[in-house]
């Protein structure tokens, strides 16, 4: 049968060896980068669920002596993988792998590094299309920075030509006879710095395919480092009474009323309900954490001064308002002829534009306590944009 109707009939013969054996000491991890957590997962797990979703089978997953029970524990509930103890080099790490697939007898193997957890479907497509009509594929991308010699004296020197240039990726894709020929007839000097370079040396021809950015190697510590979410959420929800005596003010603005808000401070429900969404938004806690009820030194201050702080806190997290909706739930007074200045009071305060404030009011339908004329409630929802 043609390779290319062998490869397409028999798509499980399609094998992967995934090189996860070394120890990945610049990456800075309690315990070797492959099997350190990344984005929810141990990093190793990651390539090889996308090779199980992709249909190939059976991995193979090369790892350090020693590190079995780090290795199952990362891969637990994965079906048809299997783990081989790896070698000094990379070169022997994946031949003991592609040795363990022998008795498989599969028509081609992708040999891929565990430190590439993100693995698109389509570029394990691109490579398996290749193979049909050639030996060996590998994905690359173009050099996009320019390129110099550095001679010896740390001076700089001629320049390099990068469109001949390319930045080779994994996984790499091969005939895995070829591949397993080739590995056995490598002389182990000097350590090939991919397979590729194994494959060419034993007179293979390479073919090139479109790799992908998602491809990044994780190497250092910074790779690890939690990636600041573009946004974030938050909401904030307060309550205060109403009382004989007191002042009324919402948002920043004062408003004449028969009542005013009972609290600690100048008791304005609507700022506290924002407060409360901004400190949730950047995980600071809630506004009682900050300004405690029991401390006498916030006993009738202005709710501008919380709102304010807040503001500088998300700004210290690296965050910018992308906008934020205020509901004032009440039966009285009416809401509507103080929204602009609601608007624009918050905003002067957060040193944003009116435009990204949002003030309404609803009722409760004279429904609880809201309903009675009791006290006066508050929602806030607010959208964070890293800076």
């Amino acid at each position: 049968m043609p390779w290319d109707n062998a490869l397409s009939a028999a798509k499980a013969r399609i094998a992967a060896v995934v090189v996860a054996a070394g120890q990945g000491l610049r990456a800075g991890q309690p315990l070797p980068k492959q099997f350190a957590a990344w984005r929810g997962k141990p990093v190793v797990r990651h390539s090889v669920e996308a090779l199980l979703a992709a249909g190939v089978s059976p991995v193979i997953v090369a790892i350090p002596e020693g590190a079995e029970e780090l290795a199952r524990a990362a891969l637990r509930g994965l079906d048809d993988v299997r783990l081989t103890v790896g070698g000094g080099t990379r070169q022997q790490s994946v031949r003991f792998g592609l040795e363990a697939l022998v008795a498989d007898d599969p028509a081609a193997v992708l040999i891929h590094d565990a430190a590439r957890p993100l693995l698109p479907a389509a570029v394990i497509a691109r490579l398996t299309h290749a193979l049909a009509t050639h030996e060996a594929a590998i994905p690359v991308l173009p050099v996009v920075d320019s390129l110099a010699h550095a001679e010896a004296d740390g001076q700089m020197g001629p320049p390099a030509r990068r469109e001949a240039l390319r930045r080779v990726q994994t996984p790499q894709a091969f005939r895995f006879a070829a591949i397993l020929a080739a590995h056995r007839d490598w002389d182990g000097a000097p350590d090939a710095g991919d397979d590729a370079q194994v494959a060419q040396a034993a007179g293979i021809a390479v073919a090139l395919v479109e790799g992908d950015e998602a491809l990044h190697k994780l190497t250092f510590a910074s790779d690890f480092a939690p990636a600041a979410a573009p946004m974030r959420v938050g909401t904030g929800f307060d309550v205060h009474r109403l009382a004989d005596g007191e002042e009324l003010w919402l948002c920043g603005v004062r408003i004449e009323h028969s009542q005013g808000l009972a609290g600690h401070s100048d008791a304005d429900v609507a700022i506290h309900a924002l407060v409360d969404a901004l400190l949730g938004a950047i995980g600071a806690g809630d506004i009682g954490q900050h300004f405690p009820p029991s401390d006498p030194q916030w006993r009738g201050a202005s709710s501008d001064r919380f709102l304010a702080y807040a503001g500088r806190l998300v700004a210290e997290a690296g965050y910018g308002l992308g906008n934020a909706d205020v509901t004032i739930i009440c039966e009285a007074p009416r809401i509507g002829p103080h929204r602009a200045a609601m608007r624009a009071r918050l905003a002067e305060i957060l040193g944003v534009d009116s435009a990204a404030i949002s003030v309404k009011a609803t009722t409760s339908e004279r429904l609880g306590f809201t309903g009675r004329g009791e006290g006066i409630a508050a929602q806030a929802a607010v959208c964070l944009i890293r800076n």
